[in-house]
């Protein structure tokens, strides 16, 4: 699977798109095929403050409950309600089906995510190939 490189990538497997103070969050193919069938997705309302790093919500397949962290610091403009009655649009597009938007608080924190290649790295060192 080639990720796309437009993405900045993070160690729990979310990738965000930016475009100027606004991104685009969701998570990567990957996470999606280590997850399974994905049966619901929790996630903030708009409003929400985020923090880089922290928990903003889960992912239930019929394998686990996992946790979503947030690639950046902002606040949520937008939730994709359509992930509520069709979380399964995960497991068919995982990186056209956005999770979030927000507002970023401070861009330089992206600085600190991987780029598709490192990303493509992480993920096949992981996997232990």
């Amino acid at each position: 699977m080639a990720y796309p490189n437009k993405y900045r990538y993070t160690k729990e497997h979310e990738w965000i798109e930016v475009d100027g103070q606004k991104a685009t969050i969701g998570i990567t193919d990957y996470a999606q095929s280590s997850l399974g069938d994905i049966v619901f997705v929790e996630l903030p309302k708009v409003g929400a403050e985020l923090q880089q790093g922290k928990s903003f919500g889960t992912v239930e397949s019929v394998k686990a409950v996992s946790e979503l962290y947030s690639p950046a610091t902002g606040t949520v403009t937008e939730v994709n309600a359509g992930l509520a009655d069709s979380p399964e649009k995960v497991n068919s597009d995982a990186h056209g089906s956005w999770m979030l938007r927000i507002t970023l608080r401070n861009p330089e924190e992206l600085k600190s995510l991987m780029s598709a290649d490192d990303y493509e790295k992480f993920i096949a060192e992981e996997a232990g190939s």
